[in-house]
């Protein structure tokens, strides 16, 4: 009996004890999620932020989209029913919420509606988590949901991203940020944090997820990101478990459906969590599978980005550093020696002579400069025959020039349709060297020096040409494969294909490539090449490179440099005004000789009678 009760009292001090490790294991994973969420910042002109998904739940109308037409399923779908209308259970293509608050192209009625129910309570601000284990390594997520996603590139209802930590057991702690169709992945150390409270940048209007808030601007979504705006800590948004809630299996769409050509155009409303994939088909719900995936981030790559995201500010304080340098030597040039007679020396232009010349085409080749910037610097083109996409003939689809910088269109069903532009100041870099060039032609008084002014200048006026072609013969290997493919879907060629012949011809070309993606199927015909404005800046620049050489080789001196000792170099004939001799005196007329005496006929002293010389002047008579 004694034996048969300690046994019973060892097996329920067991089961007791396994029952509270248990608690204190479910205690501590359940913290973990806690000890990661996420702090997001915002950038100051964001305007929305992570919301209850409900909001758009109650919001939207649910539709069907199938092959015979667009069905109205639900005015007033709820939560646990959304599980239930499935691509796999309906006959149809997939299903949709459509916030009826408002529409793709009407981003404003939503933000409206959003901010007056946030404002009154009915939402508050949500992060989703979840939290699993792969293998030996612990994966927390975390899922946020925007009401509408209004990006540079593109815009549609709803929008679900997410961060991820992933701590493997015995090494490292890494994470992963989701970025439109892709993301990056990064080292625990490359993460800034508050303790282990990972930051997100978030960018305005895409809400795309970055390390670093000078990050973005690299990449054809050009996303502005910063820290000036809202910030969100734990405290102030509630974690929600996301496997708790009901609409986690609804794998239709979080946002409008248009039509199909709204899908490369970025028109289409989310995947829902469990089912959002990226361009490769990796599944964000197989964290660690999806995280591996994505590119690493690298010291160099935020340098770059840094630099970029200041591009501005740091050409703005070189502008004003070489303003004042520029003035600073016009005014020691101005003290020194004098800035001659026509202060500018562009304008020395006498008669036909290689340094009149000169000066000539160097004012021509910088008009046919400013001429370049309003005409294309490169145009990438196509007549696209693809079923569902009606285009009248040669469509432009990027466009460079130096004053609207790059431009991007897609053909669709209406025409043509802008997708954004990204601003490069071309026309305000080459127009303030131009400005530079004048500047630094103030008081010149050697000919050979204002030569290699202008075959500076006429470089540097290339070199924004060279850039561009590098970067098209270069723009294939610069952009990550699973990049690459972002618009057209996963498994697909023909943006891969279209990219490396740009690469293999950057100065011009043409190719037709096969489409057969997502009901897309037909064939591109492809044309690029250099635009008129290219050629006109090239020819400015060639033309004031040779105003350059004829100016050393006149080789002379506008001016004689006010207090200038210095020996002329063998060869010199210095530019001057014709010389007027000096004045001369008035000729004295001979002394007249006074009658009624005898006087010295040199100096008219009146001389004594018989007197052999004059005792004045010495004049022997």
């Amino acid at each position: 009996m004694k034996k048969s009760y300690i046994v019973g009292r060892g097996i329920l001090f067991v089961v007791v004890l396994l029952f509270l490790l248990s608690l204190f294991g479910m205690s501590c994973s359940a913290q973990d999620y806690q000890d990661y969420a996420p702090i997001l910042y915002f950038e100051g002109e964001g305007s929305f932020f992570p919301v209850d998904a409900d909001y758009h739940i109650d919001n939207s109308d649910l539709y069907q989209f199938s092959v015979t037409g667009v069905n109205l399923v639900d005015s007033t779908p709820s939560g646990s029913e959304l599980s239930d209308y499935s691509s796999s259970n309906i006959d149809s293509l997939f299903s949709y919420l459509d916030n009826t608050e408002g529409y793709v192209d009407d981003v404003d009625a939503i933000v409206d509606d959003y901010v007056s129910e946030v404002d009154a309570g009915y939402y508050s601000p949500t992060v989703y988590y979840r939290e699993y284990t792969d293998g030996s390594s612990t994966v927390i997520q975390y899922w946020m949901f925007y009401a509408f996603n209004n990006g540079e590139m593109n815009r549609h209802e709803g929008d679900w991203e997410m961060v991820q930590v992933v701590i493997p057991a015995g090494s490292d702690k890494w994470v992963a940020y989701s970025q439109h169709y892709s993301g990056q992945q990064a080292t625990w150390e490359q993460v800034e944090r508050e303790g282990d409270h990972i930051k997100v940048y978030v960018a305005r209007g895409s809400h795309a997820n970055y390390l670093r808030s000078f990050s973005g601007k690299l990449g054809m979504a050009s996303d502005i990101v910063g820290d000036n705006g809202n910030v969100l800590n734990p405290s102030d948004y509630q974690l929600v478990d996301l496997e708790s809630q009901d609409w986690v299996d609804y794998d239709g769409r979080w946002g409008e459906f248009g039509g199909i050509e709204d899908v490369p155009l970025g028109r289409v409303g989310p995947e829902g969590p469990k089912f959002r994939t990226d361009m490769n088909g990796n599944s964000m719900w197989d964290g660690v599978s999806w995280g591996g995936s994505l590119p690493m981030a690298n010291d160099l790559l935020f340098m770059g980005e840094w630099f970029i995201y200041n591009f501005v500010t740091i050409f703005i304080a070189l502008t004003v550093l070489s303003l004042v340098i520029i003035i600073f030597l016009i005014y020691r040039r101005h003290k020194k020696h004098g800035l001659g007679p026509r202060k500018l020396s562009m304008l020395y232009i006498d008669g036909f002579n290689t340094w009149s010349i000169g000066n000539i085409l160097c004012f021509v080749g910088i008009i046919i400069a400013i001429i370049g910037l309003l005409f294309p610097w490169y145009v990438v083109s196509a007549d696209i025959g693809v079923s569902g996409v009606s285009v009248s003939g040669q469509a432009d689809i990027i466009s460079i020039d130096g004053i609207n910088g790059v431009q991007i269109t897609i053909p669709g069903l209406t025409g043509s349709i802008p997708m954004g532009t990204i601003l490069i100041p071309f026309s305000v870099i080459i127009g303030i060297s131009l400005v530079f060039l004048f500047l630094a032609c103030i008081g010149v008084h050697r000919s050979r020096s204002l030569g290699f002014k202008y075959i500076g200048r006429g470089i540097r006026l290339l070199i924004p040409m060279i850039l561009l072609i590098v970067v098209i013969a270069f723009i294939f290997s610069m952009i990550p494969s699973n990049i690459v493919n972002a618009s057209a879907g996963a498994g697909s060629s023909y943006v891969e294909e279209i990219l490396s012949d740009l690469s293999s011809s950057p100065f011009g070309g043409q190719s037709t490539v096969a489409v057969s993606e997502s009901g897309f199927t037909g064939q591109i015909g492809m044309q690029w090449g250099l635009g008129s404005g290219v050629f006109l800046l090239i020819i400015g620049s060639i033309i004031i490179m040779v105003a350059g050489v004829l100016e050393l080789m006149g080789n002379r001196m506008f001016f004689i440099p006010r207090g200038s000792v210095m020996k002329q170099p063998a060869g010199y004939q210095p530019l001057q005004a014709p010389q007027v001799p000096p004045p001369q005196p008035p000729r004295q007329p001979p002394p007249k000789t006074p009658s009624g005496g005898s006087f010295c006929p040199k100096c008219g002293t009146k001389l004594e009678s018989g007197a052999k010389f004059c005792g004045k002047c010495g004049n022997k008579m």
